[in-house]
C-alpha cells in the first residue's frame, strides 16, 4: 500500500490518528479509532472505525492488508477491545489469530469493560505491547467519548459568535451575520461533530433557524429546544427538519400543544418546578445516548450553562466589529456579580484566524468531570 522510509512509532501513530478523524461525528457512542499495520518499514494495511455497529479499526486494517501480516506491528489509537458485550467480536482475538508480533497503542480505553484488559490479553499471548504514544492527541480526539464513559454526562461545548466588544446582537436583536462565511462553515462542522444541539425558545422565535448541519456528508444533530411554556410556533422550521427535535418544557405546560407536538413526532422532556436544572437535563440526555452537545443560544442560556458547571469547552468566534451600546445583547448574561478571582478561567487555549474573524477555543478550568 504505502512505503514510508525511516518512520518512527510516532509517525505511524499520526497516520492512525488522521485515519480515525475521518469518521468525526459518525461513530457515537463509540470512539473514533484508526489503525495502521506495518511490516519491514512498509504500511501493508490500514483502516478506521466508520460508525457504531461496523467493524472496528483493527479488523478493517487486518482485512485490508495487502501482504502477510504475520510478524508485523499494529498501530492503533485506542486500546483494542476484549469483551463480548457489543455488536462486534473482540478485536484482541482477531489480532492474536493474525499473528501480529507487536502492538503500539496511543491510549488505554477508559471503558471499565476494557481498561487495560485488552493490553493484558495481548501480553498474555506473547505480543509486545507499547502504550502511550501520542496519548494526548488521542485523548483530545475522543474527549467526548472519554467524558461520556467516565462521568455519565455528555461533553458540552459552548459556541458563541460575538463582536470585538462582546456583543451577540444589536438592541433590536439583529445578529445576522456577525461573523463571516468561513466562520459559519466552521460552525456547521461543529454541528456535524456533535450528537445534539441545545438552544432556547428565544433564539428559535427570533431567527427561526433550522439548526441543521450543512457541511459535506456530516449528519445533523438532534435539536433540543428549551421552551418552558411551549411558545414555539407550529410553523417553526426546526419542527420539520430531520433528524429529530426535542422540546424541554414544564410539566404543567399546555396539554393541547403537547399533543400537537407529539403528533408531529417531536420529543418532549418535561420537568417539574419553576427552574430547569441543567445538570439534570445533561444526565437525562446522556441516558438517551447523547455523548456530546453543542450549545448555541443567547446570553441567558450561556450564563445558566456556565453557572451550572456543565460546560467543558468554549468556542468563541470574534468578528472585528464593534456595536457598542448598553442595550446591545452581551455574549453572557446573568445577574450574579463575579469578581476576577471567581471568573470562569480557561486553559489549553488557542487562537486562529478564520477569514476575517478569529476563533478562540479553550477548556473551562476545574470543569465538572
Amino acid at each position: 500500500m504505502l512505503f514510508l522510509s525511516a518512520m518512527t512509532d510516532e509517525s505511524y501513530m499520526k497516520r492512525a490518528l488522521a485515519l480515525a478523524k475521518r469518521a468525526e461525528g459518525m461513530t457515537s457512542p463509540n470512539p473514533m479509532v484508526g489503525a495502521v499495520i506495518v511490516k519491514k518499514g512498509r504500511i501493508i494495511g490500514e483502516g478506521y472505525h466508520k460508525r457504531a455497529g461496523t467493524a472496528h479499526a483493527e479488523v478493517v486494517a487486518i482485512d485490508n492488508a495487502s501482504a502477510d501480516i504475520a510478524g508485523s506491528t499494529l498501530y492503533v489509537t485506542l486500546e483494542p477491545c476484549c469483551h463480548k458485550d457489543k455488536r462486534t467480536p473482540p478485536c484482541t482475538d482477531k489480532i492474536i489469530s493474525s499473528k501480529i508480533k507487536r502492538v503500539v497503542i496511543a491510549m488505554k480505553d477508559p471503558n471499565p469493560k476494557v481498561a487495560g484488559r485488552g493490553i493484558e490479553a495481548l501480553k498474555k499471548e506473547g505480543l509486545e505491547v507499547v502504550c502511550g504514544i501520542l496519548d494526548g492527541k488521542a485523548g483530545k480526539l475522543n474527549e467526548a467519548y472519554i467524558k461520556h464513559i467516565t462521568t455519565n454526562m455528555p461533553f458540552a461545548v459552548l459556541k458563541v459568535a460575538m463582536t470585538l466588544d462582546g456583543k451577540i446582537a444589536t438592541p433590536e436583536g439583529e445578529s445576522k451575520w456577525i461573523t463571516g462565511e468561513k466562520a459559519r462553515r466552521e460552525v456547521h462542522r461543529l454541528r456535524g461533530s456533535a450528537d445534539a444541539l441545545l438552544t432556547a425558545i428565544g433564539t428559535v422565535s427570533k431567527d427561526d433557524p433550522q439548526l441543521t448541519c450543512r457541511a459535506g456528508n456530516r449528519k445533523s444533530p438532534v435539536r433540543i429546544v428549551l421552551d418552558p411554556y411551549l411558545k414555539i410556533s407550529k410553523n417553526a422550521r426546526v419542527l420539520d427538519c430531520p433528524p429529530l427535535t426535542i422540546i424541554v418544557c414544564r410539566h404543567d405546560a399546555g396539554q393541547k400543544k403537547k399533543a400537537y407536538l407529539t403528533g408531529k413526532n417531536i420529543g418532549l422532556i418535561e420537568y417539574s418546578g419553576d427552574r430547569l436544572d441543567p445538570k439534570w437535563l445533561m444526565k437525562g440526555l446522556h441516558d438517551m445516548g447523547i455523548t456530546s452537545i453543542l450549545i448555541e443560544g443567547g446570553a441567558s442560556l450561556n450564563s445558566s450553562c456556565l453557572e451550572a458547571g456543565i460546560i467543558d469547552k468554549v468556542v468563541f468566534f470574534v468578528a472585528p466589529k464593534i456595536i457598542g451600546g448598553r442595550k446591545s445583547f452581551p455574549a453572557v448574561g446573568g445577574e450574579a456579580f463575579r469578581s476576577l478571582q471567581d471568573a470562569h478561567m480557561l486553559e489549553q487555549t488557542s487562537v486562529r484566524r478564520i477569514g476575517d474573524d478569529f476563533l478562540i477555543e479553550g477548556y473551562i478550568r476545574n470543569r465538572n468531570r
